[in-house]
């Protein structure tokens, strides 16, 4: 069983800047690929970014040039920093891994961007 755990949400001024933590329970080299989603209230889950075993990444055009997903291995963490955030930013943002054919996710953690 895979177990993970986001942190580093909070409240923040647009312009502003936070770091997201989703920390795993197994080493990242066992897992396939990594990604995070974020879900406004009223609105659909969408993909956030994503990075592969490889560490390959992408990020959604609507953040594209503010946030960066990375990873570190020793630690087992994937992060996303977001930069320059937009009231539009807020949402519940959730960690997902793919482990051979399965799918993990967080519990989540608020972001909210006052303006």
């Amino acid at each position: 069983q895979v177990q993970l755990v986001e942190s580093g949400g909070g409240l923040v001024q647009a312009g502003g800047s936070l770091r997201l933590s989703c920390a795993a329970s197994v080493s990242l080299f066992s897992i396939r690929a990594m990604a995070w989603y974020r879900q406004a209230p009223g609105k659909q889950r969408e993909l956030v970014g994503s990075i592969t075993n490889f560490g390959s990444t992408n990020v959604a055009d609507s953040v594209k040039g503010r946030f960066t997903i990375s990873r570190d291995n020793a630690k087992n963490t994937m992060y996303l920093q977001m930069n320059s955030l937009k009231p539009e930013d807020t949402a519940v943002y959730s960690c997902k891994a793919n482990l051979r054919s399965f799918e993990y996710w967080g519990q989540g953690t608020q972001v909210t961007v006052s303006s």
